[in-house]
């Protein structure tokens, strides 16, 4: 459905869900603004939805401290929670307001990073009230935010990962002595290790000695009881960006140059000297390849909408590796995600429309299935 043909007669309703309970909470407030700030009021009519750090919905109160005060006259918002739960997300069969009230958002843009929001719990929600909603579905946001399955299942279909090892945290804290034997003898030094579910770089850990290996562990399972531990490469970090359904297409490839010893949480957001090379400066042979896996892996969780995939460039060796896909990546103004698309030619506001295009193309390809 093309999103001009529908603002011929109305204005589209938008929702736009931001916040929520992860670690990632403070990124998923600046996306969200940028996000607002790239919309034409023309053409949408913007809800913002905010979720708490509790996991509640925000009410007008809680929203007008989210958002930038530049913003509040581009939205608008539930005057209280329960608002938003009864006529925002109505649930079919459950008290509440009709799910047809003139408030309800007629597609909903889930701007939520890392659990909770960008690991298929929100999308089941849209699913069960049959409402469409922007980005992958259930399976790919969930396989896609959990990466000792996303690294199984891409090397399933054949893909190239780097060495790795899944541990759990009460594993770990049986016998954390064992455990770096074992994985020093296995990857040697130095390696990484991180939470499976998480994003933004939060809680990953370089570790460059055994004497370091019990602390970083411990550090990542701050986050999640599930823990990666990576061979550590010396590596080119690349990435290139998905967009569309059926067909996608990917974007030219970049290059991360961090500020620190690698992309860190203050080195992607905080530091002013890490940089994006767009286009990287890669043989042609090199980011066809990127581009091909990106494609692959994208088809591979069965991926919709968009996705953000990480690569490794091996410097002696020159071998790609994939090291994760984003199903819900940065819309904050530095992120690579959006400024891949604009160095195809693609502009943030073209492609914040095309993603909504893209929502509203699977939610109808999906209710054509027959459920008798």
């Amino acid at each position: 459905m093309e999103l001009l043909q529908m603002t011929k007669t109305k204005k589209i309703k938008l929702g736009i869900l931001f916040g929520g309970r992860s670690a990632e909470y403070e990124i998923s407030l600046k996306s969200a603004a940028s996000v607002i700030s790239a919309l034409d009021p023309k053409i949408f009519d913007i809800t913002a939805i905010g979720i708490t750090p509790r996991g509640q919905f925000a009410a007008a109160d809680e929203v007008r401290k989210m958002l930038p005060q530049n913003l509040m006259k581009r939205v608008s918002f539930p005057e209280s929670n329960a608002f938003a739960r009864d006529n925002l997300l109505p649930l079919p069969g459950l008290p509440g307001k009709s799910p047809e009230t003139k408030d309800k958002p007629e597609i909903f843009f889930p701007l939520l990073h890392g659990p909770y929001g960008e690991d298929g719990t929100i999308q089941g929600f849209f699913e069960i009230a049959n409402v469409p909603y922007v980005g992958c579905g259930v399976l790919a946001s969930s396989v896609g935010m959990d990466k000792d399955v996303m690294k199984r299942l891409f090397m399933q279909a054949g893909l190239p990962v780097a060495p790795f090892r899944t541990l759990y945290k009460e594993e770990f804290f049986e016998n954390p002595d064992s455990m770096k034997r074992s994985l020093s003898k296995e990857f040697g030094y130095p390696m990484f290790s991180k939470p499976a579910n998480l994003g933004s770089s939060i809680g990953i850990c370089k570790i460059h000695s055994e004497s370091e290996f019990e602390q970083s562990i411990k550090h990542s399972a701050q986050f999640d009881s599930k823990i990666i531990v990576e061979k550590g490469l010396d590596a080119r970090e690349l990435e290139c960006a998905i967009l569309g359904n059926r067909h996608p297409e990917a974007s030219v490839v970049g290059e991360i140059l961090p500020a620190h010893e690698f992309y860190d949480y203050d080195a992607k957001y905080l530091s002013p000297d890490s940089r994006l090379e767009i286009p990287a400066r890669l043989p042609g042979t090199t980011s066809r390849k990127v581009r091909d896996l990106a494609l692959r892996s994208f088809k591979a969780i069965e991926g919709s909408g968009l996705a953000r995939v990480d690569f490794f460039l091996d410097r002696k060796t020159g071998k790609v590796w994939i090291n994760e896909i984003n199903t819900m990546p940065g819309f904050t103004p530095i992120s690579m995600y959006a400024k891949l698309w604009a160095s195809t030619g693609v502009s943030f506001q073209q492609l914040v429309k095309k993603l909504i295009e893209l929502g509203m193309e699977r939610f109808t390809e999906r209710n054509e299935n027959s459920t008798v």
